[in-house]
């Protein structure tokens, strides 16, 4: 079972909009009183606070929802209190929180929700909402996100796909021999204009600044958001329609390569820490996910130094090439896109438990994708 979530954009009533308000009280009040008598969990959080919710005018669903989210909220500050000092993080913004058990469906293109709220939902969110079962629905002053899941039936594969990440580019190479590109040069652009604007800012106050550096964030997010999603899908597309599962390299801990003393210079190093390589893994496996198709990582050591062919040592030779002395001159990232696939070829997932290659897997079998566009809202 797979979990994704639609969004779009709506005009709230004010009498929806005194809902929010109340659902942001009694979220805070938990949260006081979960810090102050110690409690670690959701039925000890509910037992404690409920009764001293009688005083808000709210149906007993959003109660038991607040109380919900309140004990998120306490669960992750312990966590992160664990490592350092932080303070706690009360709800700040309106919102109001339903979860599908307290009665919601979509009906002639209204969704409704307790307390005999209405809500008109557009043409796109109906589409997607249609075959799948809505689990839960998140209200802000501005959105409207309805988290849905459904059954996914695995898709019986005949090769793999293996993918090398980098910073202009998305490199292919499939068991056929075929080899693509996707080509991520907007993102790189839209990347060093943003960073170029905020550097001219050279005022010394903390608010400006941070207002600054905000808005050129998202402006940032809001132009490479779509180039990545434009690749990573057309990426699934054309491994649907071959039957391929998708082959990716393990880089995690990729930052500790780019750091203050490893003899590379400032620009260099953010130009490689600015690049959205866990973000493109992200939208890619999640989309290969609902569509069926299995994601795996191999490990990274080897991919760029060696032979796709012969396995020799390669030496770097132009800018995006790379020279053997048996086999000649071959195309870097080609060349690292084959060896990322021999890997997951030469190690299955059953192989030696050192050097497998990894199968992603989900906690009992439920996969929750975070922060999913929906896209196309009215």
């Amino acid at each position: 079972m797979l979990v994704k979530t639609v969004k779009q954009s709506y005009r709230p009533s004010s009498e929806l909009m005194g809902f929010m308000e109340t659902f942001r009280g009694i979220v805070n009040q938990c949260i006081t009183i979960g810090l102050k008598e110690n409690r670690r969990s959701m039925k000890s959080l509910s037992k404690a606070s409920y009764s001293k919710l009688r005083q808000y005018q709210i149906t007993t669903a959003y109660k038991l929802c607040a109380i919900s989210r309140a004990a998120g909220i306490l669960t992750n500050y312990r966590k992160l209190l664990r490592d350092h000092h932080v303070e706690i993080s009360y709800c700040r913004r309106a919102s109001l929180v339903t979860a599908a058990c307290y009665g919601l469906r979509v009906k002639k293109s209204i969704l409704n929700l307790p307390s005999k709220i209405k809500i008109e939902v557009n043409p796109h969110t109906v589409s997607v909402l249609d075959r799948t079962n809505i689990r839960s629905v998140t209200l802000t002053p501005d959105s409207l996100n309805i988290a849905y899941s459904k059954e996914i039936a695995p898709v019986k594969t005949t090769g793999l796909l293996a993918i090398d990440r980098n910073l202009d580019n998305v490199t292919m190479a499939d068991t056929a021999g075929k080899t693509s590109r996707h080509s991520l040069d907007k993102a790189t652009l839209s990347k060093a204009l943003c960073r170029m604007t905020k550097s001219r800012f050279h005022r010394n106050d903390a608010r400006i600044r941070r207002y600054i550096y905000g808005k050129y964030g998202r402006i940032e997010r809001n132009r490479v958001n779509p180039v990545l999603h434009n690749a990573s899908a057309s990426i699934v597309r054309q491994a649907k329609q071959n039957s391929l599962g998708i082959v990716l390299e393990n880089i995690k801990g990729i930052r500790k390569l780019y750091r203050r003393g490893n003899s590379q210079n400032k620009h260099y190093r953010f130009r490689m820490n600015a690049c959205s390589f866990y973000e493109f893994q992200r939208q890619l496996s999640y989309k290969a996910r609902w569509e069926g198709l299995p994601v795996h990582y191999v490990s990274p050591r080897g991919t760029s130094s060696k032979c796709s062919k012969c396995g020799d040592q390669v030496f770097a030779k132009e800018s995006r090439i790379v020279e053997c002395p048996r086999c000649g001159c071959i195309d870097r990232d080609v060349n690292a896109a084959r060896n990322v696939l021999s890997a997951a070829l030469r190690f299955r997932v059953k192989g030696p438990p050192s050097e497998a290659m990894v199968e992603e897997r989900e906690p009992n079998g439920v996969t929750l994708i975070l922060k999913v566009d929906g896209g196309q809202s009215s």
